[in-house]
């Protein structure tokens, strides 16, 4: 009777049955949110790819995007791993499958989905009322930026990820939701691929009314094509902010700033 007593004090006080104390993270956006929430104390190893946040220069690494150091994960002896599918290769997640270490597969593609899986993960760790409070505010200034951004007849946008070959964003990848938010479209919002590849002919002929681009020159090369409404209305916008590329709460003011750029009175 006292072992489910105490169950049920755990699972009130914890969120879960057991309390996690050894976590690694298997994404950068998913150390970002463990950050976010407070609880950078409970990660023990991160897998790199890019600049990591302050709080976690010390921890060690458990390999890098694409390639998992499996030994050293196992050394870190991790009660709970954070996931998201694409930064590990399909061989290895079967390996980790097969390790029957408590996982939460996180892999949002609308906002919505982030903020509900942010508050998930925070139950997860253990501290549910952090990610409650979290929620609820990424929540309210989403609803905020949805009513500030609305348009009646959408924005066409065409976001450009790389010029050599041309890639762009699908429409089930959280950055196509963001545009949603501030009241575009993603051109290739029909493409079910999260990053396809495009043509220039493709572009041209959905004529889009903005082109996004993180790089300068990648924009300057559209001009060769004046008959673009972008290219002609001089919408050849730069997208300064890396924060749509890293899915964790920061991404709702990296959303704003979108929002703030492709807005007509900006």
């Amino acid at each position: 009777m006292f072992r489910v007593w105490l169950a049920v004090l755990l699972l009130a006080v914890n969120g879960s049955a057991l309390a996690v104390e050894r976590v690694v993270s298997l994404a950068p956006s998913l150390s970002e949110i463990v950050v976010e929430l407070g609880s950078a104390d409970l990660l023990v190893g991160v897998l790199d790819a890019g600049e990591r946040p302050a709080e976690l220069n010390d921890l060690p690494s458990v390999g890098r995007y694409g390639q998992l150091d499996m030994e050293r994960l196992l050394s870190l002896k991790p009660d709970l791993l954070l996931l998201w599918p694409g930064s590990v290769g399909p061989g290895q997640r079967e390996q980790l499958k097969r390790l029957n270490i408590p996982t939460y597969v996180a892999e949002p593609h609308t906002l919505e989905q982030l903020t509900a899986q942010i508050e998930a993960i925070a139950t997860q760790l253990g501290r549910p009322e952090r990610g409650r409070t979290l929620a609820a505010d990424l929540s309210q200034k989403l609803d905020s930026l949805r009513q500030r951004y609305r348009r009646d007849k959408p924005l066409q946008v065409f976001y450009q990820v790389w010029d050599r070959p041309l890639y762009t964003v699908g429409g089930g990848q959280i950055i196509s939701d963001a545009l949603e938010v501030c009241g575009a479209r993603n051109v290739f919002a029909d493409l079910t691929l999260p990053a396809p590849q495009v043509s220039v002919e493709a572009v041209l002929q959905r004529n889009p009314e903005v082109i996004l681009a993180s790089d300068q020159a990648q924009l300057d090369a559209w001009k060769a094509w004046p008959q673009v409404a972008a290219v002609a209305q001089g919408q050849l916008l730069l997208v300064k902010d890396k924060g749509l590329e890293r899915p964790s709460g920061q991404m709702i003011e990296a959303t704003a700033s979108l929002c703030q750029l492709i807005s007509p009175s900006r």
